[in-house]
């Protein structure tokens, strides 16, 4: 990037006792992962744009498409504070760039920035919030790690589950979920934007704690 805004590092210097999510920043931007186009809009692997769009919906905002961003772009009010949400226009392999940009754009930190993406290892209907760590074969994520260094910015993992075959993966994440597992994530999403505000204030263990406490749906119902 040329904006010259440098993106802070997580501090790592501090041995002293950490909560599991040891930044206060609140989140400002919200990259929902996924891939542009209408045969890909149902996708399991499109469950981050779902949850951008369901939170942009409820705000009656409009996304645009920002050329510099590579991504199409909004903001909406949360918990008094306005956020940014981006959905990158490039493939998923490649959400690295519009991540990057957007937080070199508005001089955001890693820390501040919330990627919503599907997880195989979770079932339809759960939703799960962390903070760093590995990218579990998650492209996106892959990418969006390469592109800044590090893993260190937050995670809302939305559950797809598992074809519980790996030779399967592939048509499983670009397939359609069946009408119950589309229930079930959706129902996972609206959770999570329960809690957003919460992580909106910097408040992510309270979010945590209340995304994980609430219902799971179950395994959900799985295609042949």
């Amino acid at each position: 990037m040329d904006s010259g805004f440098c993106l802070r590092q997580p501090r790592n210097d501090d041995t002293s006792f950490h909560p599991v999510f040891p930044f206060m920043s609140g989140i400002r931007l919200i990259a929902g992962l996924g891939n542009p186009g209408p045969e890909y809009l149902r996708n399991r692997h499109n469950a981050g744009f779902w949850f951008s769009d369901v939170l942009a919906a409820g705000a009656r905002a409009r996304f645009g498409f920002e050329n510099r961003l590579h991504a199409e772009a909004c903001r909406v009010p949360v918990g008094g504070e306005q956020v940014r949400v981006i959905k990158p226009d490039t493939f998923m392999n490649e959400s690295g760039h519009a991540i990057v940009a957007a937080l070199n754009y508005w001089k955001l930190a890693p820390e501040e920035l919330l990627v919503v993406h599907d997880d195989l290892d979770l079932p339809p209907g759960t939703a799960r919030l962390k903070f760093d760590g590995g990218h579990g074969g998650q492209n996106g994520l892959r990418h969006i790690m390469a592109q800044l260094g590090h893993g260190g910015f937050h995670r809302l993992r939305i559950g797809i589950g598992h074809p519980g075959d790996r030779n399967r993966v592939t048509p499983w994440v670009l397939g359609n979920p069946s009408a119950a597992d589309e229930d079930a994530m959706l129902d996972a999403i609206a959770r999570a934007l329960d809690v957003l505000p919460l992580m909106v204030a910097g408040e992510f263990n309270e979010a945590m704690k209340r995304l994980n406490t609430s219902r799971d749906s179950g395994l959900g119902t799985r295609d042949s």
